[in-house]
């Protein structure tokens, strides 16, 4: 089962609308997370082709059509921006996919994300791929997030910045927020220059209304370490349920672990990234 919910201003996505309560299709086959801006949407043809070839997908008549949603986050700022994923990174990304833990940082869709862009891009800092997981009550909750945002990532525990713009001599964090109300303007930010996108995964039995619930209070984790976020961020989450903890948990709980793993799945990312040349990492800072 699975919802979504896209909140952002400037989002990139595949299969968004067939998520919404009442639609016919009730199940997916594949969530896509990916670079490359609306490029990196090609992939998706590959994890299709991917499973047509084990023969998942929604029965059609004499074909089966895998339903693979997909959201993609900007981030041709780095490297050559003619490398993007395609319909073999999305074949190749199925085929090695595992239950080993997920590799984090400068992996996946967030080998190209990037944080505290607000003052240029020049003054950013290295964003990626961060995971965390809570079990409790019976149920767990994770959550994969690529972290690629406009503003800086915030540590809750002390309301400072972890990584985001730097000062012009680039060795400091600026702390956007603070600099804004300071009266400093920030630079033109082109839109869809950004986004957050992620998935919550769950072994609780959830509808599909539950499920699209589930991906709306799961944002709350990332206003908890993303300030600001603006107009020209994406931000997409999806919520994935399958069932098979037999367990239909409470909304309440499962909301508040699901923006709790958000949170820290955004925090993992920032603290596993590395540094790229003219992108420092939030290791590489005083």
């Amino acid at each position: 089962m699975c919802g979504v919910e896209v909140r952002g201003a400037a989002p990139g996505t595949r299969e968004t609308d067939l998520l919404a309560p009442g639609t016919l299709v009730e199940q997916v086959h594949a969530v896509l997370l990916t670079g490359g801006s609306g490029f990196g949407l090609d992939a998706a043809g590959g994890v299709m082709r991917w499973l047509e070839e084990r023969g998942r997908g929604f029965a059609v008549g004499p074909v089966r059509v895998p339903i693979v949603p997909a959201a993609v986050l900007f981030d041709l700022w780095i490297g050559d921006p003619r490398i993007r994923p395609d319909a073999a990174a999305g074949l190749a990304a199925c085929a090695g996919a595992s239950e080993a833990p997920p590799e984090q940082g400068n992996v996946g869709a967030g080998a190209g994300a990037t944080v505290g862009k607000l003052f240029g891009i020049e003054r950013a800092m290295k964003g990626g791929f961060g995971t965390a997981a809570i079990t409790a009550a019976g149920v767990t909750v994770a959550a994969l997030v690529a972290v690629n945002a406009v503003g800086d990532v915030i540590d809750p525990s002390t309301g400072e910045p972890l990584a985001g713009a730097r000062t012009k001599d680039g060795r400091h964090l600026l702390g956007s927020l603070r600099a804004l109300e300071r009266g400093e303007l920030p630079a033109p930010t082109p839109a869809g220059s950004a986004t957050t996108i992620g998935v919550i995964a769950t072994d609780a039995v959830l509808t599909k209304a539950q499920a699209n619930r589930l991906a709306s209070l799961a944002h709350n984790g990332i206003a908890r370490c993303v300030n600001p976020i603006t107009m020209a961020d994406g931000d997409t989450l999806f919520a994935l349920a399958t069932g098979t903890s037999g367990h239909p948990a409470s909304m309440t709980v499962l909301g508040a672990l699901a923006a709790e793993a958000v949170s820290r799945a955004v925090l993992s990312a920032i603290h596993h990234a590395s540094g790229v040349p003219g992108v420092p990492a939030a290791r590489d800072l005083v």
